[in-house]
């Protein structure tokens, strides 16, 4: 409770410092995007499905008299299932000198600045089996509750081009049950940006770590990790590669017969992105491993996951966008070819505002 009390009476006394506004500033921005899959499995029959995902966000912001920008957003999603509150926005404070401070649902500063890797534009997946643990994004490693905040510096901190972030989160308050969950978390990360010639370079690296909490007689579990990566950018051509290794963990379900696994695991991605004239062409490539086991007991053989996407988009008009896309993966679980990868075909069209 004492944690609880000094995260809200610091979110008192932040926002405090601010002139109250009578109203403020909002700006909007969507995309309807509609196409077909063609998933061939490997273990099953070949199906097609349209997929129909709409998209509206709502950004808020106003300046107080002081020069400080109090900013947040919210967002509607459709994905022809049901609509979908996106309500994990933080309130963003964007002070004069540069920095910004995010207070609740701020995430994890290590996933703020992993690399962006190229890779299929398109929505088309292979689902695996469940109990299948290999990671397959740089940021698997980073948690948070949504009790906490991330302090980003201005531009430029102590060298020019770089650029940090530090963040928090504490026990949301949620009772303890036989699932883990995430008690706390910290994070650090960071991005520098330079030149080589005609080159741009991008470079980013993060490390965090959380402790986990669950009633069960099970050793608990954590949530630790560092990633590292860098984008360069000729022309029109982009070029990046990242990877990742830490700990994770799965809550127990019924996937994982009620058990928590803990997850050992790495992954390496790689793509690459050229613009010529309206066609962008995209490809990427992922390959994850781990080891899994209940919670207290090291697991001692692999999972898998090794994936091949690509898709080229073609700019119809001003906003408009037709993309197709195929992914490609192969599973292994527990050093056992499990049958659940294959192929998929995607063709869509996106239109945006």
């Amino acid at each position: 409770m004492k944690k609880e009390l000094l995260m809200a009476s610091a979110l008192v006394s932040t926002l405090g410092v601010a002139s109250v506004a009578q109203a403020v500033t909002a700006t909007f921005a969507g995309s309807q995007k509609v196409g077909v899959e063609f998933d061939s499995p490997d273990n099953g029959t070949d199906t097609n499905a349209v997929l129909d995902q709409s998209n509206f966000s709502v950004s808020l912001s106003e300046t107080t008299d002081a020069g400080t920008t109090i900013s947040s957003s919210f967002g509607v999603i459709d994905e022809g299932a049901s609509d979908i509150g996106d309500d994990d926005n933080a309130i963003t404070l964007a002070f004069t000198d540069g920095t910004t401070l995010d207070i609740l649902n701020a995430g994890n500063a290590s996933g703020t600045h992993d690399i962006s890797i190229p890779g299929s534009a398109g929505e088309e997946g292979v689902a695996g089996t469940t109990t299948n643990t290999a990671p397959t994004g740089l940021d698997f490693a980073a948690g948070s509750t949504p009790l906490g905040v991330e302090w980003h510096s201005a531009d430029d901190f102590m060298a020019d081009g770089l650029k940090v972030s530090a963040s928090f989160s504490t026990d949301s308050g949620a009772a303890k049950s036989a699932t883990a969950v995430i008690d706390s978390s910290w994070g650090f990360g960071a991005t520098y940006v330079t030149s080589a010639g005609d080159t741009d370079l991008t470079i980013g690296a993060g490390v965090s770590g959380a402790d986990i909490s669950n009633t069960l007689s099970q050793a608990a579990g954590g949530k630790e990790g560092v990633h590292f990566g860098i984008s360069a950018v000729t022309g029109d051509l982009t070029v990046a590669i990242g990877v990742a290794d830490g700990d994770s963990f799965q809550a127990g379900g019924a996937g994982n017969a009620g058990s928590n696994i803990d997850i050992d695991g790495s992954v390496a991605k790689a793509g690459i992105k050229y613009v010529t004239g309206d066609l962008t062409l995209q490809l990427g490539v992922v390959a994850g491993s781990s080891k899994d086991g209940v919670f207290g007991t090291a697991g001692t053989t692999d999972d898998s996951h090794d994936e091949i996407d690509g898709s080229v988009t073609y700019a119809v008009a001003s906003g408009v966008s037709a993309i197709l896309g195929y992914t490609s993966v192969d599973q292994n679980d527990e050093g056992i070819s499990d049958d659940t990868g294959g192929s998929a075909w995607y063709v869509g069209a996106t239109m945006s505002f």
